[in-house]
């Protein structure tokens, strides 16, 4: 299946400031999941942030949020945010079909987010390279429960520029200087 701007929507789940920093590779996490924001930000897809119990676990990065204009997020307790009536609200507002997913941890809220989503009808695109879990066995278990749901994984090179299309295209300037 063929990832197009149209009724597309990032989705950035629970980067926050207690649990980023006890993620593996955490550091790598960042710098990816900022050049997916960018890249989405550039190519004019919405995005929706989760938060799950800020009270416990803090606000989103700093890093993150200040990439996304009028930053707002969705306050969360389930582990799946497909649950939230606003998320469910604002996908059907956007016409939103393929929702293309980053963050932590894998294996709990994306991976419950991702295999709502499907089940919903809809087309969840885990950004590997752009989610984490607390431990390297946690991230593989995760990895193969997408498989097995027949949940598509990418990275965020791959999906920026299928989502940009042409080198042709007046974005893949841009693109192509945020991914080197």
């Amino acid at each position: 299946m063929r990832i197009t701007k149209e009724n597309t929507i990032g989705l950035i789940i629970d980067i926050q400031e207690r649990l980023f920093p006890v993620v593996q590779e955490n550091e790598q996490l960042l710098k990816n999941c900022k050049i997916l924001v960018e890249g989405l930000k550039t190519l004019s897809i919405p995005m929706l942030v989760t938060q799950q119990y800020t009270k416990g676990l803090g606000n989103t990065l700093p890093e993150i949020k200040d990439l996304i204009p009028n930053f707002e997020y969705f306050e969360k307790t389930n582990f799946s945010c497909y649950e939230l009536p606003e998320i469910d609200g604002n996908l059907q507002e956007l016409n939103a079909r393929n929702i293309i997913i980053c963050g932590i941890e894998a294996h709990i809220c994306v991976l419950q987010t991702a295999v709502d989503m499907k089940e919903a009808g809809l087309h969840p695109i885990v950004v590997m390279d752009c989610v984490s879990s607390r431990t390297n066995a946690n991230l593989e278990i995760a990895k193969e429960r997408f498989r097995q749901e027949g949940i598509m994984m990418t990275s965020y090179e791959s999906i920026l520029f299928e989502l940009t299309r042409s080198a042709g295209n007046q974005e893949f300037k841009a693109i192509s200087k945020l991914i080197k």
